[in-house]
């Protein structure tokens, strides 16, 4: 699970990625699963995505965020107050457990905006790590949520999506206010 082990804590050196911020319409797009012919790009994002959500800061960050439409997602919870930083490629959720469990997310593509989200309580996934080793991951709790969180962004899905349309449009209707009160 520690795949980045070695990488840095982000310095002055590493250049960050702008994040998409919602309604974003790519944000929206299924991201390509990662293929032959991809790997020079994703070697010089993942750098960047960790960079980037650290400074952020946040738990995990999709490809599609920073405007990569590719199956690609980093994680670090940083247990402990220790980085742990973690990549899954072409990430595929193969069991889902039918209890559930539901804990407030938010998202550095919806920032300031945070909501009760119910899901699996635990989840099990296959998925390569970037030296392109089968990996494979159960995972409950807070690791959990966020491993579900981001491989919906992949698929175009938002942690909104999973609330009332109620609930939804004052979440963006807030946060339209506010990203227009930035400019």
């Amino acid at each position: 699970m520690r795949g980045m082990a070695n990488l840095p804590i982000p310095t002055s050196d590493i250049p960050l990625l702008p994040v998409l911020i919602a309604p974003h319409a790519r944000l929206r797009a299924k991201a390509r699963a990662v293929g032959k012919g991809d790997e020079d790009a994703v070697r010089a994002i993942i750098p960047r995505m960790f960079a980037t959500m650290y400074t952020a800061p946040g738990i995990g960050l999709a490809a599609p965020q920073v405007d990569l439409g590719l199956r690609l997602l980093i994680v670090d919870l940083m247990p402990n107050d220790k980085p742990a930083p973690f990549t899954m490629i072409n990430p595929e959720i193969v069991a889902l457990s039918p209890e559930l469990a539901t804990r407030e997310e938010g998202c550095l593509s919806l920032p300031g905006m945070y909501a009760d989200v119910t899901r699996p309580a635990r989840v099990k996934v296959r998925y390569l790590d970037e030296t392109g080793a089968r990996k494979e991951l159960e995972a409950e709790n807070l690791l959990s949520a966020c491993v579900q969180h981001e491989i919906d962004h992949l698929d175009g899905v938002l942690f909104v999506d999973y609330l009332s349309i109620l609930k939804r449009n004052m979440i963006m209707r807030k946060l339209a206010k506010e990203q227009k009160l930035k400019k």
